[in-house]
């Protein structure tokens, strides 16, 4: 696949050489004004890159919107660190940005819709796979060094009581991996690797387009060398000159107890090996799921069911046992005089709080157990007990009053 990074720069038509400058006039359409990018990031100007570094992965792991779902404030902010690390992470763009500010010559570097943020993920931000991803912006030399192997995603299926519990679990996967044969510089003799003519060596090729009062600066991946900048010779039998090759890896990991259905667990390393030997390995998600159980559902590390119940168990009120997911009996309480779509709350009985201590709650939802064929006695008894019950209400009297009731 050939990766495309379009760069915009406005052209300038009036350029004078030698004349004294003129200050805008009061019809002149004001700057949007900008926060400093220092500012944005809380640093100095003789911050070192690594202080640089730091200071966004602390501000972008604060705003990032997995953190502040559905806040526009932080999300703004978010997006404000990024346009800032992106350019002074860059030393070209930094060079430039500490020389002219935000009115440097020829507009955004972004081209005219400015920056528009960059899609990262909050597990990266305690690593470093956030750098290819502003590395690669202004299609810079070097983009391709040092860049992170592809991540994986493996789905895995466990019991519900394993979700519960928690578990030990072991896959086995199969992942691009390094080569031995070549030690993953795709041929056995390193002096059959040569450095691509096409690109001279950089991975990829650059050329100018006008489109309207912009001119576009194209940057591509050589078709030649497939963007790694070098021409194999004589290419490895085993890989085909590729540097990794598909080999089976065993994972054991950890399934947390309460794991909720959808949670991906990140294995560091665990992906694809880098097209670069000084890039790191990618990282594998395991996405967990787990099967239903029976009679409950979950809602968070709350656990439902509903519970059909006799009519004289709902007058006269009962204790149900039934089996539990912790191996121990759960007693469902009836209080007498319960109705059908009532509740019983059991607290402490549902699954364990994954990142906190105690567990959630089971909600038992009341039903009435239809009758079967009932016997001339039993037929006979109801009748009666039906005229001791009878209240004397008509039905628009009792429904009033089972509002009345609904509403305290």
């Amino acid at each position: 696949m050939v990766s495309i990074t379009v760069i915009c720069v406005v052209v300038q038509h009036d350029i004078c050489v030698g004349l004294k400058h003129t200050p805008p006039s009061p019809h002149t359409v004001p700057v949007v004004s900008k926060r400093d990018y220092y500012e944005v990031l809380g640093v100095d100007r003789t911050a070192s890159e690594n202080d640089i570094k730091s200071a966004f992965r602390s501000l972008a792991r604060k705003y990032h919107p997995d953190k502040n779902p559905n806040d526009k404030s932080a999300e703004a902010k978010f997006k404000e660190v990024q346009e800032a690390y992106a350019i002074l992470s860059n030393s070209d763009e930094k060079a430039k940005y500490d020389r002219f500010g935000h009115n440097r010559p020829g507009g955004s570097p972004f081209g005219p819709g400015g920056f528009q943020g960059v899609d990262i993920n909050i597990d990266d931000l305690f690593g470093g796979g956030f750098e290819s991803i502003f590395s690669s912006i202004f299609g810079g030399r070097g983009s391709r060094r040092n860049e992170r192997g592809s991540d994986l995603l493996y789905r895995h299926r466990i019991p519900f009581n394993e979700a519960f519990e928690g578990s030990e679990a072991e896959i086995i996967i199969e992942v691009m991996s390094t080569c031995e044969s070549c030690d993953g510089i795709g041929s056995k003799d390193p002096d059959a690797i040569i450095s691509c003519g096409t690109c001279e060596g950089h991975g990829r090729l650059r050329r100018m387009q006008r489109v309207g009062p912009f001119t576009q600066q194209v940057v591509s991946d050589c078709p030649a060398c497939g963007g790694n900048g070098k021409t194999i010779t004589n290419p490895c039998e085993d890989c085909g000159g590729e540097g990794r090759l598909n080999k089976e890896k065993k994972v054991r990991f950890s399934i947390p107890p309460g794991i909720e259905s959808g949670t991906r667990l990140r294995m560091s390393g665990y992906g694809e090996a880098s097209k670069d030997l000084r890039g790191p390995s990618g990282h594998l998600y395991i996405e967990i799921s787990h099967d239903e159980h029976p009679w409950f559902e979950r809602d968070g590390q709350d656990l439902l069911m509903a519970l059909p119940v006799n009519y004289v168990d709902l007058v006269l009120g009962a204790e149900i046992e039934i089996p539990h997911v912790d191996g121990k009996p759960l007693i469902v309480k009836i209080p007498k005089g319960s109705m059908p779509g009532e509740t019983v709350s059991i607290r402490g009985r549902g699954f364990p709080r994954n990142k906190r201590s105690g567990r959630g709650d089971v909600t038992v939802v009341l039903r009435l157990k239809p009758t079967g064929k009932l016997s001339r006695s039993a037929k006979k008894t109801l009748e009666g007990l039906k005229l001791e019950l009878d209240d004397g209400l008509s039905a628009e009297d009792s429904a009033l009053k089972e509002a009345e009731r609904r509403r305290k």
